[in-house]
């Protein structure tokens, strides 16, 4: 997926469309993570569309739940969605932040790279 150290810097076009196409992955994630936990919410919580929504959102953004659930049920979905999210979270940042950090260091190894091979050739 990224480009190898001895190949030259991606250009800037190519690069955001990297970018924007990890940002489309990232959405459908994001999504199908935010529908589980509307379903779950709503069928073993009990809770309304809307409220299951709430929860699913607040839970996936790190922020927690807002309604009291009253089931063993709903509470075991909570906790393992819960933990699900942190793993969500985690792969998210690291798929968006990847490319970025893959163009810092790549970046900086072509100029090492070159600097090498200034003094090789004095």
């Amino acid at each position: 997926m990224f480009e190898h150290r001895t190949e030259p810097l991606l250009p800037w076009s190519a690069f955001f469309i990297r970018i924007i196409g990890l940002l489309l992955i990232v959405a459908g994630i994001v999504a199908l993570a935010l529908a589980t936990g509307v379903i779950g919410y709503h069928t073993l919580g009990g809770l309304p569309w809307i409220d299951a929504l709430l929860n699913a959102a607040m839970i996936l953004g790190g922020m927690g739940p807002v309604d009291a659930l009253h089931t063993d049920a709903a509470k075991l979905f909570a906790s393992a969605y819960a933990l699900f999210s942190g793993v969500v979270f985690i792969a998210v940042a690291g798929l968006l932040l990847a490319p970025l950090f893959h163009r810092v260091l790549h970046h900086f190894h072509l100029e090492l790279d070159e600097e090498e091979t200034e003094r090789t050739t004095r």
